[in-house]
């Protein structure tokens, strides 16, 4: 029996270099399975979508695909705007089936690819410090799903008590708080020898190179503190066997997301209204735009930067 089409959904970016990056992504989970047909798309600011990836699927004779997206969290791209694409192609192939797996998550292995991270910063340190005199800084992108930016946080206290550091905050880069500016200036004042920016991100983009700009500067400015930059997740082979594993997922029937504290299912402080609200898309007008000749700057927000 021939096993479904993979198709990996990403976010999308205006940023060539991370649509080149998603492409090696995908291009290492399609050299470890071989036997199976391996795509993509993208929801916004990149070509194709992921309803023209249906379709070319579809024109291939493909009636089986296993979707998974290519994001750290389950926030409204995972949880709507990805299974509003795959409801309406459905609605309109009927004998199309697509089995949706669920996002990478706090997973051991991205774990263990964080902490490699980390650990290659900290060898670029010419001064050798104490993690007991370092602070650890993750940022994640931020959302305005309290589920998922609350998973950064819990990512943050995994690496600090494992790691043993002697201190360790969260920031965002956009949409919820602290944002990073505020946080680094806070920071400081704790009087660390050494902090190390650890960006939670699968790949680089305007919002990363933003992060290691603001580390840059503010190096800059305090010669008397090392301040590190770890580099993002990217295609660590711990992050392609986690996805792998999610991917695993879908055909034994675990791909379930946590739901338990999902503000569209329950009733969530501060966003009690946002419960039963409809799986609809919201990245209609932004479609394929971004990377390619048509490109429209003027549909910029930087809230959906990547």
């Amino acid at each position: 029996m021939k096993k479904p089409a993979v198709l990996i959904c990403g976010h999308g970016s205006r940023d060539t270099d991370a649509i080149e990056e998603f492409k090696n992504f995908v291009g290492s989970i399609e050299e470890k399975i071989p036997d199976r047909q391996v795509g993509y798309g993208f929801l916004e600011f990149a070509s194709p979508t992921i309803g023209e990836k249906l379709i070319k699927m579809r024109d291939l004779g493909i009636n089986n695909v296993e979707a998974v997206p290519g994001m750290l969290f389950a926030a409204g791209h995972a949880k709507n705007d990805i299974p509003s694409v795959l409801n309406n192609f459905i609605a309109e192939n009927k004998e199309f089936i697509i089995n949706y797996g669920r996002e990478l998550a706090i997973h051991p292995k991205i774990l263990a690819a964080s902490c490699a991270r980390i650990e290659e910063a900290e060898a670029t340190c010419k001064t050798k410090i104490n993690r007991k005199d370092t602070l650890l800084l993750v940022v994640g992108r931020g959302t305005s799903d309290p589920d998922a930016n609350s998973n950064i946080s819990k990512i943050t206290r995994i690496l600090w008590e494992g790691m043993g550091f002697g201190w360790a905050e969260t920031a965002y880069t956009g949409v919820t708080f602290p944002l990073i500016g505020p946080a680094l200036e806070r920071i400081l004042l704790l009087g660390f020898k050494r902090i190390i920016v650890f960006p939670y991100f699968l790949f680089t983009g305007v919002l990363v190179k933003r992060i290691y700009t603001t580390i840059d500067e503010l190096q800059d400015s305090r010669p008397d503190v090392f301040i590190l930059k770890a580099k993002y997740l990217s295609n660590h082979p711990l992050v392609v066997e986690g996805f792998l594993d999610r991917l695993k997922e879908i055909s034994l029937g675990e791909n379930l997301m946590n739901c338990q504290l999902c503000k569209y299912r329950e009733q969530i402080i501060g966003y009690e209204n946002d419960k039963g609200s409809p799986q609809i898309g919201h990245h209609h007008h932004v479609e394929g735009i971004g990377t390619d000749h048509n490109s429209h700057n003027h549909h910029s927000r930087k809230t959906n930067e990547n």
